[in-house]
């Protein structure tokens, strides 16, 4: 099991974000400062830990007004012993929701580290640093995101008609562009209710780690075929065996008063 609930954690994000599936033009934001999603994670069919997806207040970074993002990954007692997680990723975007402003990884579990990412916007440059180690800059593309925010970036869309769409993912190591299909729609019902979704899967030929590892690894993301496109259901077939995310509770935000 090691490094697979945090690959698939991570790998999820990364991978829900670039399956982004729409018809031309975006639709209104589904998403406001307030709202959490709580998941639930299974190894096959064992329960091991939760995943919590927040918005925060609003916040002014490099004198801009930006949306803070985070996620909090945690695993059970139980599993502990075999591999502890206990993870935390900031992300900050402008609020128009371009491009990345910092992003922030930090790990509490069996290994200690914190990465934090700076983009530099005239340069179109990330910088990836840790206590010990600091990167030369990565050229990204304009536009880029991080493997948090992306993932809110993804919801803008809509998955109703599957024409594919190019984006700009990094993690301040490296970037990629992926792609992804929308395979049909259907309902289904997970602990926090009845749905009605689409079923989207991703490519991941550029993903690494366990999904690397195993030649026809799979994942598949449930997206709610509603306003608020949130991910029902994310299912992974790798190396390690399969992992099962379900949404347990969703708490909608409060919209931003602009006046």
């Amino acid at each position: 099991m090691k490094q697979s609930f945090r690959s698939i954690i991570f790998a999820t994000l990364f991978l829900s974000a670039i399956s982004a599936l729409s018809h031309a033009g975006t639709l209104p934001v589904p998403f406001f400062p307030g709202e959490k999603l709580a998941f639930r994670v299974k190894w096959s069919f064992i329960p091991a830990g939760e995943v919590l997806l927040e918005i925060l207040p609003m916040e002014t970074l490099n004198g801009i007004e930006s949306y803070h993002f985070t996620m909090t990954a945690r695993t059970y007692a139980y599993i502990d012993p075999f591999y502890m997680v206990r993870d935390r990723i900031d992300a900050y975007t402008d609020a128009a929701l371009t491009h990345t402003i910092l992003y922030v990884k930090e790990q509490y579990g069996k290994s200690k580290r914190k990465v934090t990412v700076q983009f530099d916007w005239e340069k179109n440059e990330a910088q990836y640093a840790e206590i010990e180690e600091k990167r030369e800059p990565l050229h990204v593309p304009p536009g880029s995101f991080d493997p948090l925010s992306i993932f809110y970036f993804f919801r803008l869309f809509d998955l109703e008609k599957s024409r594919e769409i190019e984006v700009s993912v990094t993690d301040g190591k490296r970037w990629a562009l992926g792609k992804a299909t929308v395979l049909k729609k259907e309902k289904i019902e997970v602990a926090s209710g009845l749905y009605d979704t689409y079923l989207v899967e991703p490519d991941l030929k550029q993903i690494g780690g366990v999904f690397k590892k195993k030649r026809d690894a799979k994942l598949q993301i449930w997206v709610s075929a509603d306003r608020w496109r949130i991910p029902v259901r994310i299912r992974s077939q790798v190396a390690v065996g399969s992992f099962v995310a379900e949404l347990v509770s969703f708490e909608r935000g409060e919209a931003i008063n602009k006046d």
